[in-house]
């Protein structure tokens, strides 16, 4: 079976991720759209990989999963700080935020 398939579908939750990062303003959401779009980097760089029969695409793979760990733990702390700040988690409220 022809990996050629999962290109497409790489494309489309790559797109998905970019429309919904634009067009939902709360920060969680926000967040999960950039993971989204982690995902879809991932599942092309899989494809490639096993297109050409190279290993390369599943180590890159596995450091993207650990940097995506990192910002997820750091991303998630700061929507936090921000919540007990402003009692919102919208982007439109960061503005209210002072030093």
């Amino acid at each position: 079976m022809s990996p050629a398939w999962m290109l497409p579908v790489s494309l489309v939750l790559f797109v998905l991720g970019i429309i919904l990062f634009f067009v939902k303003r709360d920060l969680l959401t926000m967040f999960m759209a950039v993971e989204v779009m982690l995902n879809a980097a991932n599942l092309a760089f899989l494809t490639f990989a096993r297109i050409h029969g190279d290993l390369s695409g599943q180590l890159i793979v596995l450091f993207v999963i650990t940097v995506a760990a990192a910002e997820a733990a750091v991303g998630l702390a700061i929507i936090l700080l921000v919540f007990r700040r402003t009692k919102s988690i919208k982007a439109d409220d960061l503005g209210r935020m002072k030093g």
